[in-house]
């Protein structure tokens, strides 16, 4: 599943986002959901979301 639908992502779900960092080289960081902070119900890009250790970046993979 991709992190393109609000729907799909909860709090407490593991996934792989990549930080505003990584954006040019595609790093991948994996982490658990705390914050969704995207409001629309969609984002081409990935949903925006808040990682447990507090990191920010946008879901690019679900990985439950």
């Amino acid at each position: 599943m991709s992190g393109q639908n609000r729907s799909d992502i909860r709090a407490g779900l593991k996934v792989a986002v990549i930080l505003k960092k990584d954006q040019r080289t595609g790093v991948k960081t994996e982490g658990v959901v705390k914050d969704i902070l995207t409001n629309s119900s969609f984002h081409p890009h990935g949903i925006k979301v808040r990682l447990t250790d507090g990191q920010v970046g946008r879901v690019c993979d679900i990985l439950e």
